[in-house]
């Protein structure tokens, strides 16, 4: 009788191998068999890693049952030890998990007020001038925050580079910045109008509008933009 040797992934041309026709087609193009195969690493020394992922798909008759495996169920096929069923429970419970994932509602700025709600209680108590910039979408939502520097209000600190690269990177649509007075009068000041047109004028260039510019004191706030300085 003539003994077949099983087919080894060594043995399979490079370019056919599941990990490098992923980095060559992307993840999408690859079958559930190909995609367990990377998971399991390696087969055995009588069958083939795709050999070995089939025999788990057919075990389980597919994607369905294989969700819900247990440990147990996964190491008792050959082949399958508890480093192997590990990773195919984790990659499972992860998958599972993006699934279900549903992000956080975001904040919306409507107005100068929900501007102001948005820092008031963690601004209005600082005992250092706080300079933070929220970054919107086109929705205006807010998408990200940044305290930009601590200190007092100077242009030669607020530099309109330290602002927008960050509205840049984050893909933002427009920004609103804000900083507190520790006195708790928000009245603004010749600094802070300055520093308004300033990035007024730079974010026009770069295609992010400022919105506004609040000036944050102790429950109340001041917006430069309604000031007429925007």
């Amino acid at each position: 009788m003539i003994s077949v040797q099983p087919i080894m992934i060594k043995d399979v041309p490079k370019e056919d191998r599941p990990r490098e026709r992923m980095l060559k087609f992307g993840s999408n193009h690859l079958s559930n068999q190909e995609l367990l195969a990377i998971l399991l690493g390696t087969g055995t020394k009588q069958e083939s890693v795709m050999a070995l992922s089939n025999r788990v798909l057919m075990h389980f008759e597919g994607l369905n049952l294989l969700r819900d495996a247990t440990i147990e169920e996964l190491t008792a096929i050959k082949g399958i030890g508890n480093a192997k069923g590990v990773l195919v429970l984790s990659a499972i419970e992860l998958g599972k998990r993006m699934n279900e994932y549903k992000p956080e509602e975001r904040y919306v700025i409507r107005s100068p007020e929900d501007g102001a709600d948005y820092v008031m209680e963690e601004m209005r108590s600082l005992n250092q001038e706080h300079f933070v910039t929220l970054f919107l979408n086109t929705k205006n939502q807010i998408i990200h925050r940044q305290t930009i520097f601590i200190g007092s209000l100077n242009a030669s600190i607020v530099h309109p580079r330290e602002v927008f690269r960050e509205a840049v990177k984050r893909s933002a649509a427009s920004i609103i910045v804000a900083h507190n007075h520790p006195s708790g009068d928000p009245t603004p000041s010749q600094e802070d109008i300055h520093v308004t047109r300033r990035l007024v004028e730079s974010g026009k260039m770069i295609g992010i509008e400022l919105l506004d510019h609040l000036i944050i004191g102790n429950r109340k706030f001041v917006s430069l933009k309604e000031k007429g300085y925007l």
